[in-house]
């Protein structure tokens, strides 16, 4: 790693709220390689008290302000997913590397736009699909690719958390389908992600995708809101290798049972855990082979972590291990996933599924 820092500049970077305050600041703050020079909000008050908070040397209220007048090599676009087309090719129109929070874009057609743009400006592109920097992930995945399970047969992934019921009024505007932040791009898509990380990419896949919570309540208002938005996946398919692979994501109002991904093979199975969401939380990996009489927890190695010790658990740390890859994906040169052509493959995936579910028919990928 060469001793220039990476200056890094975010749009989207209010105190109060969002994934700058829970995950991306708290994580840069921990990275020697990353200086956080600049940061951009709405309004000139909430950017200089990001500033303050943050500590970063200029604020922005106006990002393409930002992009002019500020020297950076990077810009993480870490706002609502209707506004990372604009952000996002704003961004990689002055010629800046870019991270942008998961889903790419609101649709296919957005993350195709912003990806194609990128490929032609020649820059850096990280998606925020951390769970590809996850320790516990990777650790599995070379398991399987070590032998581990023998030869992978099938595979289940379950997720079920809870909070479907009401939403304060910032977060009403995710009951509309159409505007990109659902249970099936987000918690589905992290989640879906990791698995073909693990085990490959799907070749056919059928699915219903529904509403079953059909309005929230807005706890500021007390009032009701109609909602578009799917609240439960469920999906069956065979990947590329074979594999054969069932899931169910769904955010149900009370006590959910959390996460839990088991892979079955020949010789033995693997199964990630989680008592919430792995992509920002915390999950441990247990395994077993033929002569075991039980899963027995897999302590994962400590080479998979990247990251100085006093970066945070929590949300902070997975994004932290994706920001020390994307640095090293600049100063290097080398490719690195997750970038954008990744995010188009599994925006692809989450179309496929929508289609599967609309027609009753299983999609070819």
């Amino acid at each position: 790693m060469p001793n220039k820092k990476l200056r890094l500049g975010i749009i989207g970077a209010n105190v109060g709220y969002g994934w700058t305050p829970r995950a991306h600041a708290p994580a840069i703050a921990e990275l020697p390689e990353i200086e956080l020079v600049a940061v951009c909000t709405a309004h000139e008050d909430t950017a200089k008290e990001a500033a303050n908070a943050f500590g970063a040397e200029l604020a922005f209220h106006n990002h393409l302000d930002m992009l002019d007048q500020a020297e950076l090599d990077a810009v993480a676009v870490v706002v609502r997913v209707p506004k990372h087309y604009q952000l996002s090719c704003d961004v990689i129109r002055a010629g800046k590397h870019i991270y942008t929070e998961w889903p790419l874009g609101a649709n296919l057609a957005e993350a195709r736009d912003i990806s194609n743009l990128a490929d032609d400006s020649g820059v850096s592109t990280m998606v925020g699909l951390q769970s590809r920097a996850s320790p516990v992930f990777m650790a599995a995945r070379d398991m399987i690719q070590n032998g581990f399970v023998g030869t992978p047969l099938s595979a289940n992934l379950n997720q079920f958390n809870p909070g479907v019921l009401s939403r304060p009024t910032g977060r009403t505007w995710q009951k509309d389908v159409e505007l990109g932040a659902t249970t099936l791009s987000i918690m589905f898509g992290h989640s879906i992600d990791a698995l073909c990380m693990c085990l490959g990419e799907f070749e056919r896949v059928g699915a219903k995708v529904s509403t079953r919570v059909p309005q929230w309540k807005d706890i500021d208002t007390g009032k009701y809101v109609d909602v578009t938005s799917p609240d439960t996946i469920f999906i069956h398919g065979a990947l590329e290798n074979g594999i054969v692979v069932s899931a169910q994501v769904s955010n149900i109002p009370y006590h959910g049972s959390g996460y839990r991904f088991d892979i079955y093979g020949t010789d033995g199975t693997l199964s990630i855990q989680s008592k919430e969401s792995p992509s920002t939380g915390f999950a441990r990996l247990y395994g077993g082979r033929a002569d075991d009489e039980e899963l027995k927890e897999i302590d994962i190695k400590s080479s998979y972590v990247t990251v100085p010790s006093g970066v945070p658990d929590g949300p902070a740390f997975n994004i932290a291990q994706l920001w020390d890859r994307f640095s090293n994906r600049i100063f290097s040169g080398e490719e690195m996933e997750p970038d954008f052509g990744l995010a188009v493959k599994r925006h692809e995936l989450l179309d496929a599924i929508q289609n599967a579910s609309e027609t009753g028919n299983d999609q070819f990928l």
